[in-house]
């Protein structure tokens, strides 16, 4: 199971599972002895943003789902108001996607990173995404006006579905994308042979949309169903499978040394990740969009692999993550946790 995707930034849910999401966990936090709900200590200060400590001050609260990219997401956003002067309250790691949107929406959290395709189509209610990806943030931005949240730029970290396959077999069906996948099974069908997760195996934004979008008719004998894990695992063996079901910000990709698959049709849903702030704080807070502007900017599907990497390959903490990452890129000067 991929680490932290069991909620895969829920789609629609029924009402009990919704309710049941708003709970927010009691687990403790890794990373300087937090728990949820406990004040940031770092010592850290501005970098490039947060100079004459905007937020001074300010007391903000920050949450986040429980999968280690949206944890890191969660740290960096409070980390970047700790050092532009606020007192920031850790709200981060609540379990399930609806549970940190409510907190948002309600006014209980001040801000979290969320996903735009989970807006529109989890919270907003939409059944087809939007292919451009401006238009896509554009569009949940617009529409969630009228439930007290705003949404930040986007960036251009785009946690969605692909398909991969590791280097022997690139080098032996040399493959950039689906299409070419689409006609390498024309070709040569027994060449196409796919592990995936049961979920992925049976959505309609999976595994039945995709090869309806791209033409293919895979014979079933083709299709190896499996949990996360393991198909990483085999897509790096690749040997009862040559393409294997991917998330494009999983750190183990680059571990693997995966091939990811361009969806040169655009089928699966955008999930850039954008920040989603409370109406009532940016509007006493409006230094906020400045703030997080060059940090959304900086983060990607390559600063998203690293860090993910380190927290669920590596095994670090993911404040450590977030905050080396952050000095790292001159956004901040930290001291200790």
């Amino acid at each position: 199971m991929a680490p932290g995707r069991t909620t895969r930034r829920t789609r629609p849910r029924t009402a009990a599972a919704a309710l049941a999401g708003l709970l927010l966990t009691g687990a403790a936090l890794s990373g300087c002895g937090l728990v949820s709900g406990s004040p940031m200590t770092d010592d850290v200060k501005p970098g490039t943003v947060g100079r004459g400590l905007p937020l001074k001050g300010a007391t903000l609260t920050v949450t986040s789902k429980e999968f280690t990219e949206n944890l890191v997401l969660g740290q960096i956003m409070g980390l970047v108001f700790k050092a532009a002067g606020a007192t920031v309250i850790d709200k981060t790691n609540i379990q399930g996607t609806i549970g940190a949107r409510e907190a948002v929406r309600t006014g209980t959290a001040d801000g979290m990173y969320e996903y735009t395709g989970t807006g529109w189509i989890t919270h907003l209610g939409h059944e087809k995404p939007i292919p451009d990806i401006h238009k896509q943030w554009a569009a949940v931005r617009d529409a969630d006006r009228k439930n007290g949240i705003v949404w930040l730029p986007q960036s251009s970290l785009n946690n969605t579905y692909a398909l991969a396959l590791n280097a022997a077999n690139l080098k032996k069906y040399p493959v950039r994308n689906l299409s070419d996948v689409a006609a390498l099974l024309k070709r040569n069908p027994g060449a196409v042979t796919l592990c995936v997760e049961n979920e992925f195996a049976t959505r309609n934004d999976g595994l039945p949309g995709m090869a309806r979008t791209y033409g293919m008719t895979i014979p079933s004998g083709n299709i190896r169903k499996m949990t996360g894990g393991v198909v990483y695992t085999e897509t790096r063996q690749g040997t009862s499978c040559t393409f294997g079901e991917v998330f494009t910000t999983d750190g183990r990709i680059g571990v693997m040394g995966l091939k990811v698959l361009a969806d040169d049709k655009h089928f699966f849903p955008n999930y850039n990740a954008a920040p989603e702030m409370n109406a009532a704080t940016m509007k006493k807070y409006p230094q906020i969009a400045p703030l997080l502007a060059p940090v959304t900017k900086a983060l990607n599907n390559t600063v998203a692999q690293e860090l993910n990497r380190k927290v669920d390959v590596d095994g670090e903490d993911p404040h450590e993550v977030a905050r080396n990452w952050l000095v790292r890129e001159g956004f901040i000067k930290g001291g200790g946790g």
